[in-house]
């Protein structure tokens, strides 16, 4: 397997770079643009997510970007492995939990955008449907209950992502580091942790209790300075 190093790569990289060009497509700046003629970035809390474009440019513009995003994590996720390896391959299981791993951190960190993007919410959910359909369910739904209690975007995708990785490795036990497994259960630590991290400045606002509900406008995003 490994006499030929490149060749033996190749099946895995290519679909993982693919999912990681396509998850940095930034379409959340893309809608808003031609849209309203609106950079993003410049307006509301200055992210490239649906939230931030639902508040500035309106609630169904926040819709669309939200089914792109989620379609840039399902698609790849789903699809690309199969450009290289057919079903039944050994370590594809791993290629799919690669590519949607490359996909949330394309939108996360765009190489189109000097590697600022956003939250990965999102392009995570698309990502989880395909791979954990039964977290992803129950996650959507911690999400929806709380948002229907406190209206709060961000606290919602917190507690979503918390239940996620909870559900998740809960699917796997009791062998989560089994060899068909363990790719999976880092997914499952590792993109609820960088989510989280992610809104460490909405955890700020959520303490001080100043995080906006939706619906509200949040406070302009201050100007970064020139170096």
């Amino acid at each position: 397997m490994w006499d030929d190093p490149v060749n033996s790569l190749l099946p895995t990289v290519i679909p993982v770079l693919a999912s990681y060009l396509v998850g940095s497509i930034p379409f959340g700046l893309l809608v808003a643009r031609f849209a309203k003629g609106v950079d993003i970035r410049t307006v509301g809390s200055g992210n490239i997510g649906a939230t931030n474009v639902a508040r500035s440019i309106g609630k169904s513009w926040g819709i669309l970007v939200l089914i792109l995003d989620a379609i840039k994590g399902l698609v790849p996720t789903l699809f690309f492995p199969l450009m290289t390896m057919s079903d039944g391959d050994p370590g594809i299981n791993h290629v799919h939990v690669l590519c949607g791993l490359a996909a949330i951190l394309g939108h996360m960190f765009p190489c189109w955008l000097k590697f600022r993007g956003g939250k990965g919410v999102a392009t995570a959910l698309g990502v989880v449907v395909v791979l954990v359909p039964f977290a992803s369910l129950v996650a959507t739904g911690v999400f929806a209950l709380s948002f229907a209690v406190w209206r709060i975007v961000s606290l919602s995708s917190i507690l979503a992502a918390i239940s996620f990785a909870g559900f998740s490795l809960w699917n796997l036990w009791p062998d989560p580091l089994s060899s068909e497994k363990w790719s999976l259960t880092a997914f499952s630590l590792a993109i609820p942790l960088l989510i989280v991290i992610r809104h460490r400045s909405n955890l700020g606002r959520l303490l001080k209790g100043e995080e906006p509900r939706f619906g509200q406008k949040p406070e302009p995003k201050p100007a970064e300075s020139k170096k």
